[in-house]
């Protein structure tokens, strides 16, 4: 059926234990939703069947912080949710991880007013960037899938206070936009 069917009966695995953590923890990562606008629907998207974000094992979807261990921020983040955004960032689990979607959630977007945060990454350890406005599914599925290989390497840096650094890592688009706007062309023909 599986492994075990491979393996003899009398047979002895040897590995790593922290192998065996990593590979629980990026086999289960529960996302906890911080969606403010239109990459929320994107976000959204990402858990339905076209997309599957259950074949990584973070369809979960944790409305509480005390059971995630991913925070996804997408979309703005305005002066006033801000300590509510990182009072939930402090009640999540360690190891925690964040990824900042969608351009207002990693450089405040179009929103350049006094009102909106311009980047949460000033304020949060921020560890993949997925970029676009809005990213597709896609996006956030490789920014899962680096956060996955974050947790394989299990390098987690640290300054010398204890506290976690940020580790900027920011995805390239994986596609081709097409040219806009497209052109238009009234009557027939």
């Amino acid at each position: 059926m599986g492994l075990e069917s491979a393996l003899p009966h009398d047979s002895v695995l040897t590995t790593n234990l922290n192998r065996v953590v990593n590979w629980a923890r990026r086999s289960s990562v529960w996302p906890m939703p911080f969606a403010t606008a239109c990459c929320g629907i994107e976000l959204m998207a990402t858990a339905c069947s076209r997309f599957d974000l259950a074949r990584f094992g973070a369809e979960v979807m944790r409305f509480s912080p005390r059971q995630a261990d991913l925070m996804i921020v997408a979309g703005r983040v305005s002066v006033k949710t801000l300590p509510v955004l990182q009072r939930v960032y402090e009640q999540m689990a360690e190891p925690k991880w964040v990824i900042s979607m969608g351009a207002c959630a990693s450089t405040g977007g179009v929103f350049d007013t006094y009102a909106v945060v311009q980047g949460i990454d000033q304020f949060l350890p921020v560890d993949v960037y997925v970029p676009g406005c809005p990213p597709r599914p896609e996006m956030l599925i490789e920014g899962i899938m680096a956060i996955q290989r974050i947790i394989d390497a299990d390098n987690i840096p640290r300054d010398p206070t204890g506290k976690r650094l940020s580790l900027n890592i920011a995805l390239t688009p994986n596609y081709e936009p097409r040219s806009q706007p497209r052109p238009i062309t009234i009557g027939a023909t």
